[in-house]
């Protein structure tokens, strides 16, 4: 941990506290309100000592936890200096990447320090896009990209998973199809259409400098990692990036593309928390951040939940967004029954996503245009298993080597803008 890692850290304890004291205000004042109005005309001039006697000690104990946590952090940074920073230790990754998932789209200033920035991630640090930083994290580097991004609360090393017993599918797609992998980490917290928006600017400025000329990506995303590549892939059309054109194979392993049911419950938890005053401050807790409002239907797009209420609003506002045209597009899904086609398997699927969700497929009025030829079920798996089992590495392979990959040979372009 870093010194400005540390100082931040003791001013979130602080404001969470504060957080804290404040929703415990709200409700002592709801309930004494409710107390005093039963009361009456009467009550006055109790309620009105009561009331400056409660607002000065919230007041009091807030300011407290702010500046204790404020001089908890000082008071810590000089004893890690010299540190790493938190994200280069595997278990202090996970919990950053954790608090960024819970709380990532209220990280303001002062807690920048904690905040996870888009970036290509390669020995648990971020490299720079230029193109000495890319040939030294890259020595190895080839014409052929597979990008991998990942889920909600997971980092870049998730893809590692399980790789005592199975080897990641970048190592496997580097030895026996001459790609190299590239693993980024970004902010979970944020809203898919954020992140999708700096992809495609991470991605235009990762092809430009590349340190061969780029003439094929493949994009492999797991869970929510697949909505924001959808959403990437819009915005690098819409900005007239080129590399959205050398794209050629997307796999989106789990990924709800029409939601995810717990994402839905915790919307409507919130929802019905929120019509009392009293729980209201644990309803906006449960609501979760601005990527969990997205996961309700799968958003997108800025225009999916713009001028919406989503904490208010339970109707879907997902719009048509087209797959990237000349890329092939691999839908995979996992149930925890062994039969995919189970109808238990069906509601339980992976636990967090359901096969209708993965595969864009519910019924009459839900439908996303994959093919269904390039779509693959799996049982006995749960969500995580995508990340890294080597049956799903099994399907990836011959999905990618199926007459429908075949795009023909690929035009060697110029540097990739």
């Amino acid at each position: 941990m870093t010194p400005a890692e540390a100082r931040a850290l003791g001013r979130l304890g602080g404001m969470a506290l504060s957080g804290l004291v404040s929703g415990i205000e709200h409700v002592h004042q709801v309930i004494a309100g409710r107390a005093f109005a039963a009361i009456g005309p009467a009550s006055d001039p109790s309620r009105i000592v009561h009331d400056a006697a409660a607002r000065g000690a919230y007041l009091a104990v807030r300011g407290a936890s702010t500046v204790a946590g404020a001089l908890g952090g000082h008071a810590a940074a000089p004893l890690v200096t010299g540190g790493q920073p938190a994200s280069t230790a595997p278990a202090a990754g996970l919990a950053l990447a954790a608090l960024n998932a819970a709380a990532g789209d209220r990280l303001g200033p002062g807690l920048t320090p904690l905040m996870i920035c888009m970036a290509v991630r390669s020995g648990g640090r971020d490299v720079d896009l230029t193109g000495r930083q890319l040939a030294a994290a890259f020595p190895a580097a080839t014409s052929r990209l597979a990008v991998f991004v990942h889920g909600l609360a997971e980092t870049d090393t998730s893809w590692l998973r399980r790789a005592d017993q199975s080897a990641p599918y970048g190592q496997r797609l580097q030895a026996e199809a001459g790609y190299t992998p590239v693993y980024v980490r970004y902010n979970t917290g944020r809203h898919v259409s954020d992140s999708g928006r700096d992809l495609a600017v991470l991605l235009a400025e990762l092809a430009a400098a590349w340190p061969q000329p780029v003439r094929e990506i493949m994009l492999v995303g797991h869970s929510m990692g697949g909505l924001v590549i959808r959403s990437a892939c819009h915005y690098g059309q819409d900005s007239a990036a080129v590399w959205p054109r050398h794209v050629r194979h997307v796999f989106y392993l789990g990924s709800p593309h029409l939601g995810a049911p717990l994402a839905r419950a915790a919307g409507l938890t919130g929802r019905l928390l929120g019509r009392l005053p009293e729980t209201r401050p644990l309803g906006e807790l449960v609501a979760g951040p601005d990527s969990v409002r997205d996961l309700r239907h799968g958003y997108l797009l800025d225009d999916d939940w713009a001028g919406c209420d989503q904490d208010r609003c339970p109707h879907d506002h997902r719009t048509d967004t087209p797959l990237l045209a000349g890329a092939n597009h691999y839908t995979i899904s996992a149930t925890m029954t062994a039969d995919p086609g189970s109808p238990v398997g069906a509601v339980v699927g992976d636990l967090l996503v359901q096969p209708a969700s993965a595969h864009g497929r519910r019924g009459r009025r839900q439908h996303i245009d994959f093919p269904a030829g390039l779509g693959r079920r799996f049982g006995g798996l749960h969500h995580f298993d995508l990340l890294n089992h080597p049956d799903v590495w099994t399907a990836i392979r011959e999905l990618l080597a199926g007459p429908d990959s075949d795009h023909g040979p690929v035009a060697a372009p110029p540097r990739v803008g």
